[in-house]
Parts: structure tokens; C-alpha cells; sequence
């Protein structure tokens, strides 16, 4: 597998977001991926042994997806655990729990590689499809070409946290709507030749897999930081403020007379955030439930 190309994140802002990741993700999509999983005929096997769901993480990071989800997931589980970084590979590998939400076990394995040349072929067997932050980073023939492997694979996928393009700050200040609208300019941008989706991926994964027959069903998943999240709060407003700035560097020195306001009201208790993300469930063949 390809493994160039894709931004590598620091342990400790991956380790920062994980609880506020944990509140965010939709755990209403649960319910309709199992009714999906338990009504598909039962796997090949040898007589009387139950086989375990394979789910690939992809993206996977510090392994905050497999530890929010295997614990959710009834029944004996097998994670393949996908990365560019070896090292965060080996976080993740390390804390996977061991344990179903039914009491089965849970195993892992990790593979050093990038979702890019994933196939149909490459995902025969595996029944379920993950991704945390991850689509947000793709381009448009890259999200084409997942929804490619997922529905000729037969397999869901359960994308959750890409960022909706929207965030709000209480209290608010008059350079909120600029960083916002150069933040999402600079998410969409090009990077390496690569034209990134930024907010615009959950548009184009739901196109990308209605258009393969596939029901797909969305749901919000904001980040709502107070005072008990000024740390990752802290982290965010730098990395925010700074790609809105890379992206319009003749926004200083307002931008960083901002960043600075930001920081301040941060460390007093005294600033609300709500960061807009998307969760998306895509569950292979033609279904009556509503995506609504």
C-alpha cells in the first residue's frame, strides 16, 4: 500500500480529542448497523464455531475508534487496525480492549499502509468499515474509490467525526466568521496535488454511495468544549486559528491578536465552543429506512 502523502497528527492532540470524540460520536447509528449485521446470512465456518466480525480501522490514529466501538459491538471481534505511522500503530495495537460488550473477545492487528489502494478484493470478509477524522482529509476520487470498495465488498462503513464546516464560540467576537470561512478554505485546499474535501467529504461520500445502491445515514456529532476542555480547547484554537492563517497570511496581525483573545478567555473558564462534525453510516443494498 501507498504510504506518502497523508498528514501525520501528534500523539498527544489525537490523546486530547478522545474523550471529546467519545461524547460526540452518534451512538444512534449503532442500532441500525446491527439490525444490518444481524440480518445478513450467517458466515462460512466450521460447523458450530462463530466467526468474528472483522473491522478495519482505517486512519486509526492512537485507536480511539476501537476503543469507543468494540465495547458498543456484541460478539467476538478482530480489528485490523490500519496507519501511516508505526508508532501510533503501536499505541493503538497496545490499548485495544479485550472484551465484546457481551463478553466475547476482542483481538487486533495493525498494518502500516493507507486506505488509498484499498479494493473490493482487499475487504473480502470484513464486516465493517471504520474511519474517525479521516474523510474530511481525502480527495473526491478517493472517497469514490472507498465507497467503490466498501458496497463491492459488502461491507458497512461507519465514518464518524468529518468536520461540517461550522463552528461557534460563545462569546462571540467579530473575526469569528473570517478565521471560520479561511479555516474552511484551507481545509479544502490542495496539498501535494491532492485537492482535499475538507466539509465538503460528507456530501461527497453520501453521493458516492447512494450512488452504489447503497442506504446511507448521517448524523451530527459536534465537539461541545467548556471550561473542563480548556486544554484540548487550547490546542484546537492554535491549530485553527493557524491554518486559517497559513491559509490568509494577510489576516495578521488580527489573527494573532485573536488567537491571543481567544487564549485568554480559554484560560479564565470563559469561552464555549462548538465544533461541528458529521457521522456517517453506508450500509450496502437497498433498504426502506430513511437517511433523514
Amino acid at each position: 500500500m501507498n504510504v506518502t502523502g497523508r498528514p501525520r497528527f501528534a500523539p498527544r492532540w489525537l490523546e486530547l480529542r478522545e474523550r471529546a470524540d467519545a461524547a460526540a460520536r452518534a451512538p444512534e447509528l449503532l442500532h441500525p448497523l446491527l439490525e444490518w449485521v444481524a440480518a445478513q446470512p450467517p458466515p462460512v465456518g466450521p460447523p458450530g464455531t462463530p466467526r468474528d466480525l472483522v473491522i478495519r480501522d482505517l486512519g486509526c490514529g492512537t485507536g480511539s475508534m476501537g476503543r469507543w466501538l468494540a465495547v458498543r459491538l456484541p460478539g467476538p471481534q478482530h480489528w485490523v487496525l490500519y496507519d501511516l505511522d508505526p508508532a501510533l500503530l503501536d499505541h493503538a495495537g497496545a490499548r485495544m480492549p479485550v472484551t465484546a460488550a457481551d463478553g466475547t473477545p476482542v483481538d487486533a492487528t495493525t498494518e502500516r499502509g493507507d486506505l488509498a489502494t484499498l479494493t473490493a478484493d482487499d475487504l473480502a470478509g470484513t464486516s465493517l468499515v471504520t474511519a474517525s477524522a479521516l474523510l474530511d482529509l481525502l480527495t473526491r476520487d478517493e472517497v469514490e474509490a472507498l465507497a467503490e470498495a466498501c458496497v463491492g465488498a459488502g461491507c458497512p462503513a461507519l465514518l464518524a467525526l468529518s468536520v461540517a464546516g461550522r463552528v461557534e464560540l460563545t462569546p462571540s467576537d467579530p473575526l469569528d466568521a473570517e478565521i471560520a470561512d479561511a479555516f474552511n478554505d484551507h481545509q479544502r485546499r490542495t496539498d501535494q496535488g491532492r485537492g482535499l474535501l475538507g466539509p465538503d467529504a460528507i456530501a461527497a461520500a453520501v453521493t458516492a454511495f447512494e450512488r452504489r445502491g447503497a442506504t446511507v445515514l448521517v448524523r451530527p456529532s459536534a465537539w461541545r468544549l467548556g471550561s473542563a476542555e480548556s486544554a484540548l480547547t487550547a490546542e484546537w484554537l492554535r491549530g485553527w486559528v493557524g491554518a486559517a492563517h497559513a491559509q490568509r497570511p494577510e489576516l495578521a496581525p488580527e489573527a494573532v491578536a485573536y488567537l491571543r483573545r481567544r487564549l485568554e478567555e480559554c484560560a479564565a473558564g470563559e469561552l464555549t465552543v462548538a465544533v461541528h462534525h458529521t457521522d456517517l453510516l453506508a450500509l450496502p443494498g437497498p433498504s426502506s429506512r430513511s437517511a433523514g
